[in-house]
């Protein structure tokens, strides 16, 4: 009986430790219990345990099925339960259940955290580092609840992911600031990642965009209060983001909301990411103009767009191709995840080599004009190799003037109409 009671008060401890429904780890115990005796006693019809919530006795029952109770399937609906006289019936039990206590606690610790986390995907959390690994952190959210900061070398383990900015590093004991990314549904039919089971269900990231999101929320108060929204966010984790903000308010600037006095609020994001710049970038409705706010701190010339095939071509002065472009890009593909347009930055002496190359379209000469607009007469289809067409009038039948038009010159005057592009 103390064995009993014993192991009762161990159960309701360990159920107190990590915050787990009683009557419901009773409810799973006894359903493993019941498999397991069948299993072993050789019970062709299963068996049904039941533990006592005051003592902790534990009564096990051979069931015997019912003759007329079938259904039209064949199976047996009713069973008399036959109560087995089993001496040491505890003792047996905590030596062939224990994997099984193991399991039903540990799944029902992870079914009650993803009842309470799973909806809260995308919040911030403040935690404390416990443990790190070569592959991944483990932190405390709070007592009894744990997550996983997994960074995974992506060449050895390429279907695991990575959420640590490169370069950070976590000893033991420090305050990390993260965003829930997933949390593991210990019931998903899906097959479970590599060692899964023995890690925390909930992940946590610290390369997401979200966790940007999250901190100008909690430094800034306009943007908690909605009076400014946060547009857009593009991040190269640990090195550069850039966040594109919008005032629902004419009167408030936006900007200079999230940077703070002297930088002050802008600092603290800083901060918090060890050091990551953050460029906080006007976002705008016109998309020349968004493009261009964020190439900052480049200055842009002029911006030239494409809808249809998403592309902005952006000429900035020579001076300015460098930092437009950015160290090894950055800048600039920064700037496209932003704006979600293919930005093409050309200086403006390549643009102008460029365009000077290309063929003005000629225009109509006046004269030629009626009242209307339209012409009165055609004009001389010559076209010079420079793409500039004759002013003159074409002649009457003939889509020449008398200057170009090929059927007056024979052989002999073939030189003449080759460089008859001189007169004009």
């Amino acid at each position: 009986m103390a064995e009993e009671l014993n192991m009762m008060e161990a159960l309701m401890a360990l159920c107190q430790e990590r915050h787990i429904d009683q009557l419901l780890l009773i409810d799973r115990l006894e359903a493993a219990l019941a498999e397991t005796y069948a299993k072993n006693l050789k019970l062709d019809w299963g068996a049904k345990v039941t533990i006592d919530r005051e003592t902790g006795k534990i009564y096990v029952y051979e069931l015997e099925p019912i003759d007329d109770s079938m259904d039209e399937e064949g199976n047996f609906t009713e069973f008399i339960e036959k109560k087995l006289d089993l001496k040491g019936v505890s003792r047996f039990a905590a030596q062939t259940a224990k994997a099984e206590i193991n399991a039903i606690v540990r799944n029902a610790a992870r079914e009650q955290i993803y009842e309470e986390f799973s909806g809260r995907i995308g919040d911030l959390i403040n935690c404390t580092v416990l443990q790190s690994t070569a592959d991944f952190t483990i932190v405390k959210i709070r007592e009894g609840v744990e997550a996983e900061l997994p960074h995974f070398d992506q060449r050895r383990n390429p279907g695991e992911r990575n959420e640590r900015p490169m370069g950070e590093r976590y000893p033991h004991g420090q305050h990390l600031k993260a965003v829930i990314i997933d949390v593991r549904d210990p019931n998903s039919t899906l097959p479970p990642v590599r060692g899964e089971h023995s890690r925390p269900p909930i992940v946590i990231s610290r390369t997401h965009p979200e966790l940007m999101r999250r901190l100008f929320e909690q430094e800034i108060p306009e943007v908690y209060d909605g009076a400014i929204e946060v547009k857009s966010i593009a991040r190269e984790p640990g090195q550069r983001s850039k966040v594109a903000v919008h005032s629902l308010d004419d009167r408030l600037d936006p900007v200079g909301a999230c940077v703070g006095p002297k930088g002050s609020r802008v600092r603290a994001v800083v901060g918090e990411l060890r050091g990551e710049r953050v460029d906080v970038i006007l976002w705008d409705e016109d998309p020349a103009v968004y493009v261009a706010n964020a190439l900052s701190p480049a200055k842009v010339t002029r911006v030239l767009i494409d809808e249809e095939k998403n592309y902005a071509g952006v000429i900035v002065p020579d001076d300015q191709l460098s930092l437009a472009i950015g160290k090894e890009g950055q800048n600039a593909r920064l700037a496209a995840r932003l704006t979600g347009w293919h930005i093409d930055i050309k200086s403006e002496t390549l643009a102008a080599d460029i365009l000077k190359n290309v063929p003005l379209p000629a225009e109509p000469v006046e004269d030629l004009l009626d009242d209307e607009g339209e012409l009165e007469v055609e004009r001389c289809a010559y076209v010079s190799p420079e793409g500039v067409q004759c002013r003159n009038h074409a002649r009457p039948g003939s889509n020449y003037c008398g200057v170009h038009d090929p059927a007056d010159f024979d052989g002999s005057d073939s030189d003449v109409f080759e460089n008859a592009e001189d007169l004009i």
